[in-house]
């Protein structure tokens, strides 16, 4: 065992879960407005279809990945071609796996946070002028932010402990796209019980904080 093994995978856990999940609140809050509002045929399909990830199994959300996203899938031709860039097998890519894997659980906070703000408040704001993007930012974003910040840490801490959908996009590189996870998994396999433990308590511990944290953000005030 040595510093670097426990600090790489901890340095990459962190920037991966941290930029997945900003990703996660940005798709998740917009995509949660949207599903409000719709008013057109289709509304529990796109329901179904977004909250997939959360009930598949990891591996076949990776796989869903690397059709689309991979060497050869649509998105990934495309970038290659035009930006010349490749997401496989890159710390990046570790991100997007992050992202597709805790999108659902901001989503599904953010839509129930909004359909319990009501509509009275928003029409109110509308009656006295407000545009619609207005009444979102100022009256509806603002009252279900409780529940959306709650969805977002459930969600760091899903992006936290993402395995199988990293481990087939991004793959398991020691100091290029190794996660806490990644590493756990590399230390069990090759019998290192003392490094394992200590990674295992290592994203333990943060997972509780974050979890508290949640925990706090939803417990209504008297």
């Amino acid at each position: 065992m040595t510093p670097e093994s426990i600090l790489f995978p901890l340095t990459m856990t962190l920037r991966v879960s941290l930029l997945a999940t900003a990703a996660a609140l940005v798709l998740g809050v917009a995509m949660a407005a949207l599903v409000e509002r719709w008013t057109l045929p289709g509304r529990d399909a796109l329901d179904s279809v977004l909250t997939l990830p959360l009930v598949l199994p990891p591996t076949v959300m990776g796989y869903y990945l690397l059709v689309v996203f991979g060497r050869r899938g649509v998105v990934g031709v495309w970038l290659k071609e035009v930006f010349g860039v490749s997401l496989i097998f890159t710390w990046q890519g570790a991100v997007l796996a992050a992202t597709v894997v805790a999108f659902p659980l901001v989503y599904r906070s953010a839509r129930a946070a909004l359909e319990g703000v009501g509509r009275n408040l928003p029409d109110a704001a509308r009656t006295l002028g407000a545009s619609e993007a207005a009444v979102f930012l100022r009256v509806c974003l603002p009252l279900a932010a409780r529940g959306i910040m709650a969805g977002t840490m459930l969600a760091l801490a899903r992006a936290m402990g993402e395995f199988g959908a990293t481990l087939m996009v991004a793959g398991n590189l020691p100091g290029k796209t190794q996660t806490l996870s990644l590493a756990v998994y590399s230390a069990v396999q090759a019998g290192d019980d003392k490094t394992a433990l200590i990674l295992v308590g290592a994203i333990s511990l943060v997972c509780v904080v974050v979890l508290t944290v949640a925990a706090k953000l939803v417990k209504p005030k008297y």
